[in-house]
Formats: structure tokens, sequence, C-alpha cells
């Protein structure tokens, strides 16, 4: 499948996805005529995941059902050769702060390097959602803090219930 720059994914661990996530996910998917949500299995980057990928990709899609062009889908390669895989020209990504914007800059690099054909095209947090992270719910929620409207109610119920075993 050659690449096609009607076709994005927007890549992530999302665990869990946060509104944040969909904030940039539906932004995105206004942008071009498919958007592949890349829910990584295996991140080098991150901690053991607390959801799988399938409950994770279950939540996505869930969540962004009222977007035709959106799917969700499991990967574990290189983010440029699940891009290439799917026939994707650009790689989407959401930049909330400073320390963002440092790693996506050196993945950005380390992408080009692998496949210059594929752009990353990066949108900028909204306001309301420039805080927040997986991980900052994932704390509050292992202390009793309120998560709603922080991530969808779907969400919220699972990871109580997975944080209270």
């Amino acid at each position: 499948m050659g690449p096609d720059n009607h076709i994005a994914i927007c890549p992530g661990s999302y665990d869990p996805v946060t509104n944040g996530h969909l904030d940039v996910i539906a932004r995105a998917a206004g942008m071009f005529e498919a958007l592949i949500v890349g829910v990584v299995d295996l991140s080098v980057r991150k901690s053991e995941s607390l959801f799988t990928v399938q409950e994770r990709c279950g939540f996505i899609q869930q969540a962004t059902e009222h977007l035709p062009n959106v799917s969700a889908e499991p990967f574990k390669s290189l983010v440029v050769d699940f891009a290439r895989a799917k026939g994707a020209r650009a790689i989407v990504k959401g930049l909330r702060a400073i320390s963002d914007f440092e790693y996506e800059f050196e993945m950005n690099q380390l992408n080009r390097m692998q496949a210059p054909d594929i752009e990353s095209v990066y949108l900028m947090a909204s306001p309301q959602y420039s805080f927040l992270s997986s991980s900052g719910v994932k704390e509050l929620a292992t202390f009793g803090g309120d998560i709603d409207g922080l991530v969808p109610a779907p969400v919220a119920r699972r990871l109580q219930e997975q944080l209270q075993r």
C-alpha cells in the first residue's frame, strides 16, 4: 500500500485515554480523511500498562464512535513502520508543554531518519487539557481523587475497578 496524504496515525500508549487525547484525536479527524489511533502494545518509554491493548483500543473506539473516520488499532513496531503499513503519510501528536516538545523533537528527528516521506504534525493541547496526562489521572485515581471530566465515564469506572485490586 503506497502512502496517502489523506491518512494519518495518532500513536500513543493511551493508558488510559484522556479527554486531552480525545480532543487531539477529534481535531486531527477533521484534518484527514482517515485517522488511525495507533495504540502501542509494548512501550519502551513507559512502565507496564494498566490496561490491555485490547481494552485501550476499546475505550478509544467507544469514545470516538461519533467520528466515522477514526479507528483504533494496536501496534508493536516502530511508529513509522506502522504508518507505512497503514499507508499513512502523517503522524499526529499532541503537545502540552516544553517537556513534550523536547521529547517529540527528538522522536521527530529519529523518525525522519527512518522515514523521510512521513511527516509529523503537532497539535497544541487545548488550554483546558494542557496539564492532563494518563499518569496524572492514574495517580489521582489511585488516591481517590476526582477524575470526572478528565477521562470518559467508562474509563473512569474501569480505572477505579482496576485500582481497587
